[in-house]
C-alpha cells in the first residue's frame, strides 16, 4: 500500500497519519474525510495533502486502493499448496532425463573450478549457506558470501563458479551483484523457479524447477525442496566426476 520511498519522505504529521491508517485499515475504509481528520487531529486539507502524496487525486481513490489492498490480503491466506502436491509438481514437470543430463554437464563444469561461491537473499539466501557447506562437505571449496556489498576484485573470481539461487530471479541486489561477478570473470550457475526470468537470461547455465508461486502478503513462500535436491544432486555428481578425474 505504501512504497519505502513514499515513506521515507513523510513528514512527523504524514507519519501521525500513516499510523493511525495503518492500525486502523478496516475502519479508515468506511470513514469519510472529515471523520478521519477529527480523528487524527488533523486538517482535511493535510489528508488530501497526504493523499496527493502517495499517488492518490483524493480521499475516496485512497480507500479504493485500501479496500483493494485488504481483500488482497485476505485473498492471499488461502493460497498455500499442499508441499506434497508441490513436490509431485517438481517430480513430473522437472526431472527428465535431459534434466538429469543439464545436472551432471554444470557439475563437470563445476568440477574444474578451484571454488565455488555461493549467494541469494532471505530464504534464498538461507539455502545458499547450506549449499556452501554441502559442497565443503564433498571436498569442494565453497563460501557462501551473505554481504551483496562486499567489495570483490578480479583475482578472488579466478576459475571461480558462482551459484545464485533466486525463486523470482528478479531480484534487483542479486541481479547487481551477479552483474559484478560475470564482470570479473566468475561462470554463473543459477538456480531459478522460471527460465524466463532476467537471472537465468544472463547466466551461463541455469537450473529451473517450474513450481506454483505462493504468497501471503508481500511474502513469497514458495516451496524450496525442489532447490535443496537440485544442490544436494550437483554437490553429488560434482563429487563423483572429480573422483572419476582423480
Amino acid at each position: 500500500m505504501f512504497t519505502n520511498e513514499q515513506i521515507a519522505g513523510f513528514s512527523e504529521l504524514e507519519f501521525a497519519l500513516y499510523n493511525y491508517i495503518i492500525s486502523n485499515e478496516e475502519k479508515v475504509v468506511y470513514m469519510r474525510v472529515r471523520d478521519l481528520a477529527q480523528e487524527t487531529h488533523v486538517s482535511t486539507t493535510s489528508i488530501l495533502r497526504f493523499c496527493k502524496k502517495i499517488g492518490c487525486d483524493g480521499f475516496s481513490e485512497f480507500k479504493v486502493k485500501l479496500k483493494l489492498h485488504l481483500e488482497k490480503n485476505n485473498n492471499d491466506d488461502h493460497t498455500i499448496i499442499n508441499p506434497k502436491s508441490a513436490v509431485n509438481e517438481f517430480l513430473q514437470r522437472t526431472l527428465t532425463h535431459d534434466f538429469e543430463d543439464n545436472i551432471q554437464h554444470i557439475a563437470s563444469v563445476i568440477a574444474k573450478a578451484n571454488n565455488v561461491i555461493f549467494i541469494g537473499a532471505g530464504s534464498s539466501g538461507i539455502l545458499a549457506e547450506y549449499g556452501s557447506r554441502y559442497f565443503s562437505g564433498f571436498k569442494k571449496f565453497a563460501l557462501y558470501i551473505k554481504d551483496p556489498f562486499l567489495p570483490i576484485h578480479g583475482n578472488y573470481l579466478k576459475d571461480s563458479i558462482t551459484i545464485v539461487l533466486s525463486v523470482s530471479g528478479e531480484s534487483p541486489t542479486t541481479l547487481s551483484q551477479v552483474n559484478q561477478f560475470k564482470q570479473e570473470g566468475s561462470k554463473i550457475v543459477s538456480i531459478t523457479n522460471h527460465s524466463d526470468c532476467s537471472l537465468a537470461k544472463i547466466s551461463d547455465y541455469n537450473l529451473s524447477y517450474y513450481i506454483t508461486t505462493e504468497y501471503i502478503g508481500d511474502s513469497n513462500l514458495t516451496t524450496q525442496i525442489p532447490v535443496v535436491y537440485l544442490l544436494e544432486s550437483l554437490a553429488k555428481a560434482t563429487y563423483q566426476q572429480t573422483q572419476d578425474t582423480n
